[in-house]
């Protein structure tokens, strides 16, 4: 049986690593799970950060095109649904919604979000077509409570909603600890770890305030080490926010091999990151796999992607005395993250995990009515 899967914001094909790849990587390997042949239907990348009427017109062209190759292509094995991962306003899905209606299967989208507030202005065009997509879903799976409280609300009547919350695939990832354990004495000076790609805007946001918190830090208690993974655009300007810290803040670049990042991750001790804007933040959840607290600020849904106060800690949005002091209190309690650490490795197995969400995403495509492949029928 098939799924016709679609990323209108970044193909899982897609050259640059990011959040965005990961989680549409997973959303494939996640209904691969569950028995279907995932095949990706089209490469068209909607996503439009400056929108103007000539790329809307060129990528509904490029859309219809699509939409009649895929309808009118011999379909072979049965097709069970037309998936799509993340739209919204700046990366509606052009081709779902009508694939859908054309081939007489269920369309579904996980990860929607809708915008009100850009229903007027440049977005006005890129709103509208997101709507219309998000309104003709038949299943709507969100990861976030912010997301799914404006979804409830603006719900058509025959919608189904539910909840698919941040997960990963702890398989990928060599050097996990051993559920409940956390290694203890490993570093004189506790280490801390980002893991982030150096764009500017929401990111560039998140390390310079996470390099005032720690100048803030550095007043007070200089026993500690930054290791920051990643690389980007913004790299000169990261360097430079960070350069009053010396050689406490070590810059390992991208790394791109998952083993080599486990490893990284395995010998730190807390996680550290703003979180400017983040819809969820895919880092977070990694870090939590590998037994670290995480610190993070209270933006859009990172506090679907973690346990505040058990595994890791957070703080108001914007905040940066108050992001500072949450990671000095970790600093200054070795029995705490510790503690805390073992927790975020629990609940990362037990209740993030692909095989939580693939059971998770059955029993959401039973109620609304989409076949599952034979084998989890």
């Amino acid at each position: 049986m098939r799924c016709l899967f679609l990323a209108p914001l970044k193909s899982p094909d897609h050259p640059t690593p990011s959040g965005e790849r990961t989680m549409a990587r997973l959303f494939v390997k996640l209904l691969t799970t569950l028995g279907y042949e995932v095949e990706l239907a089209s490469q068209l990348r909607s996503y439009l950060p400056d929108p103007d009427e000539a790329g809307w017109r060129d990528r509904l062209e490029e859309a219809r095109a699509d939409i009649d190759r895929l309808a009118g292509a011999p379909q072979g094995e049965r097709v069970a649904c037309v998936f799509t991962y993340h739209v919204y306003y700046k990366a509606p899905d052009l081709i779902g919604p009508e694939l859908a209606r054309r081939l007489g299967v269920p369309y579904v989208i996980a990860e929607p979000s809708r915008a009100p507030k850009r229903a007027t202005g440049r977005f006005a065009e890129g709103h509208a077509l997101a709507e219309r997509a998000i309104d003709a879903a038949r299943l709507l799976l969100t990861p976030t409570a912010a997301d799914r409280e404006m979804l409830e609300r603006l719900k058509p009547a025959g919608q189904h909603i539910a909840d698919l919350k941040p997960f990963m695939d702890l398989s990928e990832w060599p050097h996990l600890p051993a559920p409940g354990i956390r290694p203890t004495g490993r570093h004189e000076a506790p280490r801390l770890i980002s893991v982030a790609m150096m764009r500017r805007g929401d990111k560039l946001a998140s390390y310079r305030q996470l390099a005032e918190a720690l100048a803030m830090i550095a007043t007070r208690n200089a026993n500690w080490t930054l290791d920051i993974v990643g690389d980007g655009p913004a790299r000169s300007e990261v360097e430079a926010a960070f350069a009053p810290l010396g050689d406490r803040v070590v810059f390992h670049g991208a790394i791109t091999d998952r083993a080599a990042l486990s490893e990284r991750l395995r010998r730190a001790d807390i996680f550290v990151w703003p979180g400017v804007n983040e819809a969820f933040g895919a880092a977070y959840l990694e870090a939590q796999a590998h037994g670290l607290p995480c610190v993070a600020g209270a933006y859009g849904g990172i506090a679907d992607a973690m346990r505040a106060g058990r595994t890791g800690l957070l703080t108001p949005a914007g905040d940066v005395a108050a992001f500072a002091g949450a990671i000095e209190s970790l600093l200054a309690d070795a029995e705490k993250r510790r503690a805390m650490g073992a927790e975020a490795a629990r609940f990362i197995a037990s209740e993030r995990s692909l095989p939580v969400a693939a059971a998770t995403l059955a029993r959401a495509f039973t109620r609304a009515g989409i076949p599952l492949p034979e084998t989890n029928e």
